[in-house]
């Protein structure tokens, strides 16, 4: 699961201590499952107050506090091992010979987006193997009850607090539910897009290989990618990978898997 958390989670706490102040106290986060429902109650107050519609407070009002994301939340580690452990651990080699055959077979759809959005096959097929195995593994959880849940701990209110109005966003639009399934964080689609990322940058069915591929192209684009530059370290595309995930060896992984499946 890829985890554009913690990149932006000092901009987000900023931004959301402006949106929660000059009106009603923000509700009071909590470390455990016995608050919740309080929790709730007071946040579907405040939501109404910013004009979050019937339609999104009816599906935070059905959410439920999710123990395995805040365990998921609590565990992860993966981001502490070298690059070579990274890449085993996520089966790089697997990613690579899948995505030299995926952009074969899908060559047509590839060169659209380069086209596009100047973005060549190898990063956007390396973020896709690496956030869902290509489709095959984007997550069965309520995404809303994650998001509310990370939104209520205390670990980290503000960033999710953001996530959540963006997600009651997308459930007024039409493009959320309150089943809508996703990751442990509340990512969604094929290369797991927060849903505030999701508002801002997704162009399409993000269930579907195209508009994940397209909107995570045009994320890439968004964040600086040049066309025809380059994109491992030090190169001047290598920041945009740098903003799709924080973790410093994520970002080497996208950057060495991507490179060895634009070189065949």
């Amino acid at each position: 699961m890829s985890k554009r958390i913690h990149v932006a989670a000092l901009a987000a706490a900023v931004l959301g201590m402006f949106q929660l102040s000059g009106g009603a106290q923000a509700a009071q986060c909590g470390r455990n499952a016995s608050g919740f429902e309080a929790w709730k109650q007071e946040f579907a107050n405040e939501a109404r107050a910013k004009g979050v519609g019937a339609n999104a407070i009816a599906a935070l009002m059905t959410t439920h506090y999710a123990t395995a994301t805040i365990n998921a939340d609590r565990g992860l580690k993966s981001f502490r091992l070298s690059l070579d452990q990274f890449l085993a651990k996520r089966g790089a080699n697997t990613i690579i010979a899948r995505g030299r055959s995926l952009k074969k077979s899908q060559a047509g759809l590839f060169a659209t987006i380069q086209s596009r959005y100047g973005v060549p096959p190898g990063p956007l097929l390396a973020i896709w193997g690496m956030e869902s195995g290509f489709g095959a593994v984007k997550g069965n959880q309520n995404m809303l009850s994650s998001v509310a849940t990370l939104a209520y701990d205390c670990r980290r209110p503000e960033f999710f607090t953001d996530q959540l109005y963006a997600a009651l966003k997308l459930v007024d639009s039409g493009r959320f539910s309150a089943q809508t399934r996703g990751s442990m964080h509340g990512e969604v689609g094929q290369t797991q897009f927060m849903p505030k990322t999701v508002l801002q940058f997704g162009v399409g069915n993000l269930e579907t290989a195209a508009g994940a591929l397209d909107s995570t192209a045009n994320y890439l684009k968004a964040h600086g990618w040049s066309a025809g530059q380059g994109y491992q370290p030090g190169e001047a595309n290598f920041a945009a990978i740098q903003a799709w995930n924080a973790a410093t060896v994520y970002q080497q992984a996208i950057a060495y898997i991507g490179q060895r499946i634009d070189a065949q």
